[in-house]
């Protein structure tokens, strides 16, 4: 799904004032039918997160912590069963696993000898019954399992999404007949910053607007739609360094970008919302 700048903006704006809920996220695609339930997802979180680092520091001053600490253990000892943290990251706008990292970090420093490592904190959020308070543990499963856009369980989401993707365009590259190196293989071979696949055989995108079409050397999936923080930010840490290393590529973003952002085209940078269907070898077959 390929949208305007203008298209896009009417879309984050309407996020703006919007809670990060699955109720949101209906409303946002009664909102916009139009827009495939996948991309209004992918908007949604890239926004909610833009908003998460803009507001992060005044939630982890030291008068934050104590503020959010003392109304958790005042809300659980009115009714442990209440889902008090979650309806106190909704209250003060913060994603519900990153309120509940606060209170969890601020309890062990309590509650242990020592100050908990980031690896302990990680662990038990993923799975909360290592949690050694009964009631502490039920209030970060609430808020874990509740959070859209953050936390263990959005990470391992976010993660097999990305690698289905990969999958698919494997099998695409398979299907047409191209010979490719995937990551592993690069790396075995002493890469350390590469593309998903290297094409052995580079091919031609075909395009009406360009006589002699593109070259494409490398294909990079990402399993996301591109706005312009997130592209910009890829073009910088990514994709300028794979072009000055392999040559130009195409970049899948299956869920659609920001049709201006597809400006580096002469220059050896080309976006797709799906895999291309126009393409030939250099050898001029069919591919």
């Amino acid at each position: 799904m390929i949208l305007t700048k203008a298209q896009y903006d009417e879309i984050a704006q309407c996020l703006v004032s919007v809670p990060p809920t699955r109720q949101s996220l209906r409303k946002l695609k009664q909102r916009f039918p139009s827009q495939s339930q996948a991309t209004l997802l992918s908007i949604f979180s890239q926004e909610y997160q833009k908003h998460i680092k803009r507001t992060h520091a005044k939630h982890h001053t030291l008068e934050a912590i104590e503020s959010y600490y003392q109304r958790y253990l005042n809300g659980v000892l009115k009714n442990g069963a209440a889902p008090v943290l979650l309806e106190l990251a909704n209250e003060v706008d913060y994603a519900p696993s990153l309120m509940a990292r606060i209170i969890l970090e601020r309890f062990l420093q309590e509650h242990e000898q020592t100050p908990p490592s980031k690896s302990v904190i990680n662990s038990m959020l993923r799975d909360p019954s290592q949690i050694p308070d009964g009631v502490l543990a039920n209030q970060v499963y609430q808020c874990v399992v509740n959070d859209c856009c953050y936390g263990p369980l959005v990470d391992c989401m976010k993660h097999a999404i990305g690698y289905e993707h990969e999958v698919l365009l494997r099998d695409l590259l398979l299907e047409k007949n191209l010979s490719f190196l995937d990551e592993d293989q690069l790396r075995a071979k002493g890469y350390d910053k590469t593309p998903d696949f290297i094409l052995q055989v580079p091919v031609v995108m075909l395009c009406p607007s360009a006589v002699e079409g593109h070259i494409i050397h490398w294909i990079e999936s990402k399993a996301s739609f591109g706005d312009e923080c997130s592209h910009h930010a890829y073009l910088h840490g990514q994709f300028w360094s794979y072009w000055n290393r392999f040559g130009p590529g195409l970049v899948i973003y299956w869920y659609g970008f920001i049709q201006e952002l597809d400006c580096n085209r002469e220059r050896g940078i080309l976006l797709k919302a799906c895999f291309p269907t126009d393409i030939v070898t250099l050898g001029h077959s069919t591919a």
